[in-house]
C-alpha cells in the first residue's frame, strides 16, 4: 500500500467510526441528553461534533505518521490505537444508549488510560504523532469531569 493512502484510510476510519457511533446515539442525545442535570462548563450540544471530527482527524493522521514510518513498533501502536478506538465508540454507547454514567465513566477512565498509552507508543515511533494525540488526551480528561457531573447529578 502506498504510504499516501494511510493518510485517507486512518482518518476515514477514525471519523466514520465517529459517524456510526454519532448516528446510533442521535435519538439520546437528542431526547434524553437535554433532560439531564449537568454539570458547570458543560459546553453548548454544537461543539461536541466539532471538536470530535478534529480529534478523530487529529487520531488518524497520527496513526498514519505511524504506519507511514516503517519503523519498529508499528505494529503495537496500531493495536493500542485500534483498542482505544473501540473503547472510545463503547463509551458513546453505554453513556447516551444505556444511560449507564458510571460504567461508561470507567470506560472512559480506561480509554484515557489507552491514549496515554497510544500517545507514547506513537511518541516513539513519530514525536509528532504523540503530540498530536494531546488535545484528545485533554478533551477525554475534560469528558471525565462531565461523565461524573453527569453521574452525580442524576443519580
Amino acid at each position: 500500500m502506498s504510504k499516501k493512502r494511510y493518510y485517507i484510510i486512518f482518518p476515514a476510519i477514525c471519523l466514520l467510526t465517529g459517524a456510526l457511533s454519532g448516528f446510533l446515539i442521535r435519538r439520546s442525545v437528542k431526547e434524553v441528553f437535554p433532560q439531564l442535570n449537568k454539570p458547570p462548563l458543560m459546553p453548548p450540544a454544537a461543539v461536541f461534533p466539532a471538536v470530535w471530527a478534529i480529534l478523530y482527524f487529529l487520531m488518524g493522521i497520527g496513526m498514519a505518521q505511524v504506519a507511514a514510518s516503517g519503523k519498529p513498533g508499528v505494529k503495537k501502536a496500531g493495536a493500542v490505537w485500534a483498542f482505544q478506538l473501540v473503547l472510545n465508540f463503547t463509551w458513546s454507547l453505554l453513556f447516551f444508549n444505556k444511560n449507564a454514567y458510571l460504567t461508561a465513566l470507567v470506560c472512559l477512565i480506561i480509554l484515557w488510560g489507552m491514549i496515554l498509552w497510544m500517545t507514547d507508543e506513537f511518541q516513539k515511533i513519530r514525536p509528532l504523532a504523540g503530540w498530536l494525540q494531546v488535545p484528545y488526551l485533554l478533551w477525554v480528561a475534560f469528558a471525565g469531569y462531565l461523565n461524573a457531573g453527569v453521574w452525580i447529578l442524576n443519580s
